[in-house]
């Protein structure tokens, strides 16, 4: 027999570990502590996951072809600016279908100067099959257009993230799913609808002439479920460069909403990727809006489009909404601006998180909207807990019949187990979800799998007449590989389940793993502590097993 004198301090230190590690997971013991104390304790224990305290589970996909159509749009612009500045005189210039810009040209001299400048748009390529000399056809390259339709899943992905963070969810899942859709977790979000808006929300912020020198009977208010009238009797008598767009309004004294239909050019003068902050500000009239700050790009641009447009109206548009529509009434200088409405204090602290968080490449469309109750969530964890509870106590009972005091050794290796999987669980800050809670039970059952190997070997051992101590050393001997060896094996399956899995799957492996490695600890050095305490003193002519 070894001296248990070392293993005895290290079963102490590790029992204390897991209680101190545990304490901030139980806010009424944490809380009542002294500052001091709190202090050196970790801050966060075991957190819920949305399967166990309610909230939000969203599958999204990302509108793929959109994200290359306003690509291919953000080209078509730039083209006609670099015609302008060339001096290049053409019909036209517009986004057909998905992939491809087409140039309409007066004569071969504008064909012949167009067909130059496709070497400043390296990610397009001419067509020469076009149906006639006066057209001139870019197309998409293919590994650009495949480019572009991965990098709008990622910039979605990190956008929703940056939008999350801000929104203040605890905990949130966010993570790529196959080639273009987007899981997203919110635990605990008390204003689901909000939260799904905050998502979906494209925010894409562009500045736009409005067409005054048109002419349109247009109604000065309509309700938003006649904003589709309103296009369908004016929108053939456009101009090809014009579009109507609609304002929204609230009536302060009624809170009855409003659309108000404008003419906008559809150039866009400015968008919203020149942007470094966006923040709420309250006005003179106690109207919140939100105040916008251009990078030193954006400013510049913003500072040169003012100073040619004086006393014209200038549209802010937010997703094809028009937030605001002032008239400018001198060169703006310094970088910013505002966006007013008749929005409230949220809607604008929301508006803000948008745009400080950055456009979404695309359009999301909701796959899959779940929305799980906090009393759904409360009646899962009882019933995990009752399970749990359920099978330690038939674990226990089997264990103390069957083995007896050997069986007693064995349930306080598993209450050893629990107390240690908790601490860790809590040290390492995890989501328990209902799969962790499976895993958990699992655990109880691998707990005294261990012992239920070495005991039989103990038996063997016993029965070929060897003593009560060399049996006990004979069997931990003869079993250790074996424990080892199915360990590493679920072990491995439990790795495999945790870089691979979804969120409830991960939850799953992360107590399957914890569990695996305390158990190891717990049945090898534990329940030895307890054997070598009894019989190193004493001479033991038999053993209750």
């Amino acid at each position: 027999m070894k001296k248990v004198g070392g293993r005895l301090w290290l079963l102490a230190l590790v029992l204390v570990g897991s209680f101190v590690s545990f304490l901030p997971s139980y806010p009424p013991l944490y809380q009542a502590m002294p500052s001091w104390l709190k202090a050196v304790l970790p801050n966060k224990g075991i957190t819920l996951g949305l399967d166990l305290q309610g909230g939000i589970h969203m599958v999204l996909e990302v509108d793929e072809n959109r994200a290359v159509e306003i690509a291919v749009d953000r080209s078509v612009t730039a083209l006609q600016d670099l015609l302008t500045e060339k001096k290049i005189v053409v019909d036209s210039v517009k986004r057909v279908g998905h992939e491809q810009m087409t140039i309409q040209v007066p004569n071969a001299e504008a064909k012949a100067s167009t067909q130059k400048l496709v070497d400043s748009f390296p990610s397009f390529v001419e067509n020469e099959s076009a149906e006639s000399a006066a057209t001139v056809i870019w197309v998409l390259r293919e590994a650009e257009t495949k480019r572009i339709k991965d990098s709008a899943i990622n910039q979605a992905l990190e956008t929703i993230r940056n939008r999350i963070d801000q929104f203040g969810v605890a905990e949130p899942i966010v993570q790529r799913q196959g080639l273009k859709q987007i899981v997203v977790q919110l635990p605990g979000v008390k204003d689901p609808k909000r939260a799904k808006d905050l998502i979906k929300e494209t925010a894409l912020l562009e500045f736009k002439m409005l067409d005054e020198d048109i002419r349109l009977d247009l109604p000065g208010h309509v309700t938003k479920d006649k904003e589709a009238e309103v296009l369908q009797q004016f929108e053939s008598k456009l101009p090809e460069g014009d579009q109507i767009l609609f304002e929204r309004v609230v009536d302060k004294d009624t809170g009855v909403e409003f659309r108000a239909p404008y003419v906008v050019k559809k150039r866009v003068m400015l968008t919203g990727d020149v942007l470094s902050d966006a923040r709420v500000a309250i006005g003179q009239f106690n109207d919140p809006y939100v105040s916008i700050t251009f990078d030193s790009k954006g400013g510049q641009e913003f500072e040169r489009i003012t100073a040619e447009h004086v006393k014209k109206r200038m549209a802010v548009v937010l997703d094809n909404t028009i937030y605001s529509a002032p008239v400018i009434q001198e060169r703006i200088a310094g970088g910013r601006a505002q966006i007013t409405g008749t929005f409230t204090t949220q809607e604008a602290n929301d508006l803000a998180i948008v745009l400080r968080a950055g456009a979404l490449p695309a359009p999301l469309k909701i796959v899959q909207d779940l929305t799980v109750g906090p009393s759904l969530g409360q009646d899962s964890i009882d019933k995990g807990v009752r399970a749990t509870l359920i099978a330690g106590v038939m674990v226990v009972v089997f264990m103390m019949v069957y083995y007896r005091l050997s069986g007693l050794i064995a349930d306080f290796a598993l209450a050893l187990n629990l107390i240690c999987l908790m601490g860790a669980l809590s040290a390492l800050t995890a989501t328990l979800t209902l799969p962790g809670i499976a895993g958990i039970v699992l655990t109880i059952g691998m707990g005294v799998d261990s012992n239920v190997l070495i005991f039989e070997r103990i038996r063997e051992e016993l029965r070929s007449g060897k003593a009560v101590r060399s049996a006990i050393d004979a069997g931990y001997d003869k079993a250790l590989l074996t424990i080892i060896d199915s360990h590493v094996t679920t072990l491995i399956t439990g790795v495999a389940l945790f870089l691979f899995g979804t969120g409830p799957i991960k939850g799953f492996a992360v107590t399957l793993c914890l569990g695996i490695a305390i158990n190891l600890f717990t049945a090898l050095v534990g329940t030895k502590v307890i054997f070598d305490l009894l019989y190193q003193k004493q001479k033991v002519e038999a053993l209750s097993i």
